[in-house]
């Protein structure tokens, strides 16, 4: 008998590609996804642990989920409600405590495990929990990639996780654990599954995904350069992805490869988190205003078209007006496509959390805002930049209006243009006529 599963998925794009696996394990066990949670038989929200607020919704959300499930059961329906992620990795015991109703709570490291712990959770008149580091690989036991979803024209993979760096603001080290590197063999034969089933773009993933070093079939370790060298020759993958780089792990390998495969997209996202010397290093994140210029020079010397994507924490513990400046005057000299921009946010554990000098709330507010209103012009003047330019855009959906089609361009803006169905999921010319906030409009070149 089938029954209904729904996942609610938080944060990063790692979570995204976990929840995706989660399904993989439970469709053998009859399991069939639903988007609505008032009707599935098995409930898991996926959690971030990376701001406070992002932890407390969660709580939120098990409060209205709890009342479905109460409800339910009434009918004689049972709810199974899950809790997976960062969030049960660090708060498993204290989730426990505040939601005695969640029926399984696990870690990242311990998706793999979804069947055993479903069939325990069946048994248990308790919480099961499973937030321990298990000393196997979780890839070692994942079932093949499927497609992520009908018509889907673009994939992710995972192939390094966890984190060694401890920025003094992040709990990754603590809830992904250390890093790790998936085989090589293990993710050529996850990319070859998914272009064979029509996808076209493939984004590798990790915590710090330029610091990859996995087992080759050579025996030898390999680098993530080496790896999408070999990926990009795969038949059916047209486009290349990686996030999260971190600054101080750009090889000079690897940023050759960016002026040498075409498949690799001109647009890198290259974390910086402050412009500020000072406030980098007690943020110990090893790297340095100026090693972040000198490195978008040399990623744009070999590579001119590339653009930028970045994240920024405003109101890091001591950071002055003369700090946050230096951020604004870094944003302008490099001139970001796209930036993701965050107060900062104490989280429990952190080194940073018990460091002097806290923001008040007030100040990290205005920053925000004048960052991001920085930020939302630097974006637009980049999308308007594209008018008059020919870009190759990959079709993913129909657009709003008649005969309109939305693809991505290789700097992941939405691109709209009149295109026929017979497009979806294939990679064509299109002359942008107009950039806009946050998309471009475009018309399809005629075939030569």
């Amino acid at each position: 008998m089938t029954q209904k599963l729904h996942i609610k998925t938080y944060g990063c794009q790692m979570n995204a590609y976990d929840s995706a696996r989660m399904a993989e394990l439970l469709a053998p066990l009859g399991y069939g996804l639903t988007e609505d949670a008032a009707s599935a038989d098995l409930v898991i929200l996926n959690t971030c642990h990376i701001r406070e607020k992002a932890a407390e919704k969660i709580y939120s959300d098990l409060g209205r989920l709890n009342a479905v499930k109460r409800a339910r059961a009434a009918r004689g329906q049972p709810m199974t409600l899950a809790v997976g992620g960062c969030v049960a990795q660090a708060e498993g015991d204290e989730m426990r405590r505040r939601a005695p109703f969640v029926d399984m709570i696990f870690g990242p490291q311990s998706y793999h495990r979804l069947p055993e712990l479903v069939a325990r959770a069946a048994r248990s008149a308790g919480t099961v929990l499973a937030t321990d580091f298990p000393a196997e690989s979780k890839f070692d036991h994942l079932p093949e990639a499927r497609i992520p979803g009908a018509g889907a024209q673009a994939g992710f993979v995972a192939v390094q996780e966890g984190c060694d760096k401890f920025c003094t603001f992040c709990v990754v080290p603590y809830t992904r654990g250390a890093e790790h590197s998936r085989a090589v063999r293990q993710v050529l034969a996850e990319v070859r599954s998914l272009a064979a089933q029509g996808v076209r773009e493939i984004t590798l993933l990790g915590q710090n995904v330029n610091n990859y070093r996995g087992e080759g079939p050579d025996g030898k370790t390999w680098t993530l350069a080496r790896l999408i060298r070999v990926v990009a020759d795969i038949a059916g993958v047209a486009r290349i992805r990686y996030v999260t780089s971190y600054p101080a792990d750009m090889t000079g390998e690897l940023i050759a490869a960016h002026g040498e495969i075409p498949a690799l997209m001109p647009f890198l996202h290259l974390p910086a988190q402050s412009g500020s010397d000072r406030v980098l290093a007690a943020m110990n994140r090893r790297h340095g205003s100026g090693d972040y210029r000198r490195l978008v020079d040399r990623l744009r010397a070999v590579r001119p078209d590339l653009a930028l994507a970045s994240d920024f924490i405003v109101g890091f513990p001591g950071e002055s007006d003369a700090e946050f400046e230096q951020t604004l005057a870094l944003v302008r000299e490099v001139g970001f496509a796209h930036a993701y921009s965050f107060k900062y946010s104490a989280r429990p554990g952190t080194p940073a959390a018990a460091m002097p000098g806290q923001v008040p709330e007030a100040v990290k507010s205005d920053r925000l805002a004048a960052l991001q209103e920085l930020i939302d012009a630097e974006r637009r003047s980049f999308n308007e930049r594209c008018a008059g330019r020919t870009l190759p855009v990959l079709f993913e959906r129909e657009g709003k209006r008649k005969g309109q089609l939305v693809g991505r361009s290789p700097y992941m803006q939405a691109v709209h243009a009149l295109a026929p169905k017979s497009l979806m999921g294939l990679i064509a010319e299109v002359r942008i006529v107009a950039g806009h906030a946050n998309s471009l409009a475009g018309e399809r070149m005629a075939p030569a």
